[in-house]
């Protein structure tokens, strides 16, 4: 007979403690109260404030009826009241939404209908779109007024001010700790871009792994001082509200993301870490020449999605930036796959090594496991960097599914594996490469094209910013690449050359036949909205046709 392992061995209060990372804030405070936890302009707090802060905005929200289960949504930029925001809300029972600040009032009324919101956190500078987005609600949650010193413009729209309404809040407030680590923390929205936005929901053991996660892969050290150029709405912001708290790090709000203003808060507050999309390195690299890029401090940058450009990379790296390439999605609470660096690929020759960092990579510590196989029969395709297949992920770090929509819950966890609907490759060493989302590829003439593939040609031009491809309809082919480009300022091409560069690079067939000079279309986290281009390209082919 086995040795019995369970009999009188139950969970208890004491062997046992629903993971939350809620409980990150409360060891940070306690250990490291005058630890510096906030910067935001001339504001300045350190953590046994943020603690206070948070604990009277839970209350403030339980004085208002709010619970278990209930919603709070908030739309702001990165300010202190939303890092508030993500310990204050859960603690009080409930769900936080954070919400695109670039989307437009219908999509913000369907998010706050769907989700049910209670209360509604609202920035003075986007109190235009959300009072517009309010009239369209036959039942109105609470609307608080933020009114930070560093906006400009805007109305108050709201019942209150924020400092008001966690005035009237019990710095004593006793935080409902999760009774169930699966419970709900947050809910975040996707783009919306096939139609209505799908609601992520996110829950508290999840938030605490890959906030871990984040740390542990990225080699973290205590007290880092992080720069907030990632949207604290995308993904909550990675998680990092959560990370930077448990390693008793400071919070440097920016309100404005644009290289100079990023430049200036890293030298001037002596930033660390920050995280963002490739556009955010092309800000810094583009800004003014007399913006001082000399730092004291070593700074890593984490970023994510398409590698960006080895030239951009290059830029970079000659400022001191050590930059790690990850890759995730709303649904495993932003990035949770990283291009994991060996020290040996140091030695190798520079076109080597951007071959490397042009890789996803493997999942985090804390991820369980991720394969690349066909979405039908679920088999996984060889590992020879060659075959695509459809990435597909399991494990703790990930969504409980999306919000009142079982059916589409049901059809992303087919088969006991996440679907991402992101084609890639399997490396024989294990790591993949994205090669296009499934609704990117381009099949000319029965051809599969990758969009990345003629991206990264484009992005080699010296005079591009950036570039985006999509499929244009034709009649021959049934698609064609179409290039939507972005020159660099005082920068001059016509579509002949920008055709011509790619011919050098590319088998005919993938080169863009149209040649779009504009201003690419982004969300507020820098990726660019190809469903806007495929829309310019189709109409491009009708007036063409």
């Amino acid at each position: 007979m086995p040795t019995d392992y369970e009999t009188g061995l139950g969970r208890n209060a004491a062997n046992y403690v629903p993971l939350s990372p809620l409980s990150f804030l409360r060891r940070t405070a306690s250990v490291y109260p005058e630890r510096p936890a906030i910067i935001h302009g001339p504001i300045r707090r350190n953590y046994a404030e943020l603690s206070e802060r948070c604990l009277r905005l839970a209350s403030a929200l339980a004085q208002r009826g709010v619970g278990r289960g209930d919603t709070v949504a908030i739309i702001a930029p990165n300010i202190p009241e939303f890092v508030e925001a993500h310990f204050g809300v859960p603690m009080a029972g409930a769900v936080l939404n954070s919400i695109n600040t670039r989307l437009d009032a219908d999509a913000i009324a369907f998010i706050l209908r769907h989700g049910e919101a209670k209360v509604f956190f609202v920035d003075r500078e986007l109190s235009a779109v959300a009072a517009e987005a309010l009239a369209m609600l036959e039942t109105k949650p609470l609307v608080i007024d933020i009114n930070d010193p560093l906006a400009t413009g805007g109305a108050l729209i709201g019942e209150m001010e924020y400092e008001a309404f966690i005035a009237a809040g019990d710095p004593g407030f006793t935080p409902l700790m999760p009774l169930d680590e699966w419970d709900a923390i947050a809910l975040n929205y996707t783009s919306g871009t096939t139609g209505d936005p799908k609601g992520v929901v996110s829950h508290h053991r999840g938030a605490y792994l890959n906030a871990i996660g984040n740390g542990v892969t990225w080699a973290m050290p205590h007290f880092p001082v992080y720069l907030w150029t990632l949207p604290m709405f995308h993904c909550n912001g990675w998680c990092f509200p959560w990370t930077i708290t448990a390693l008793a790090g400071t919070h440097v709000c920016l309100r404005r993301v644009e290289g100079t203003a990023i430049l200036t808060a890293i030298a001037e507050h002596g930033v660390t870490h920050l995280c963002g999309a490739p556009i955010v390195m092309s800000m810094m690299v583009n800004a003014p020449e007399e913006v001082s890029r000399a730092f004291a401090q070593p700074v890593s940058m984490m970023t994510a999605g398409a590698a960006p450009p080895a030239s951009v990379i290059g830029a970079m790296e000659a400022m001191d930036f050590k930059i790690t390439h990850v890759y995730g999605l709303t649904e495993v609470y932003g990035p949770c796959v990283v291009c994991a660096w060996h020290p040996e690929w140091n030695d190798l020759p520079a076109n080597d090594q951007a071959r490397l960092k042009a890789r996803q990579g493997v999942p985090y510590e804390l991820q369980e496991d991720m394969i690349v196989a066909d979405p039908v029969s679920l088999a996984p395709v060889p590992s020879d960097g060659v075959t695509i297949g459809e990435i597909m992920m399991r494990g703790n770090v990930m969504m409980k599914g999306y919000l009142k929509n079982p059916a589409t819950t049901e059809a992303s966890f087919k088969g006991g594996w996440f679907h991402t609907g992101d084609l890639a490759v399997m490396h024989p060493d294990g790591y993949v490469e994205i090669k296009d989302r499934s609704k990117d590829i381009i099949i000319s003439g029965g051809e599969n094209i990758s969009s990345i593939e003629v991206e990264d040609a484009l992005f080699a031009h010296p005079d591009i910013l950036s570039a985006a491809v999509v499929a244009m309809p034709d009649e021959k082919w049934g698609e064609t690449p179409c290039a939507f480009v972005e020159l660099k300022p005082g920068a001059h091409l016509v579509e002949e050359a920008v055709i011509d560069w790619c011919r050098e690079r590319l088998a005919r067939f993938k080169c863009p036949r149209r040649v779009v000079f504009t201003e690419l279309p982004k969300t507020s986290t820098g990726k660019i909205q190809k469903f806007v281009l495929r829309e310019q390209a189709r109409a491009l082919a009708s007036s063409a046709g």
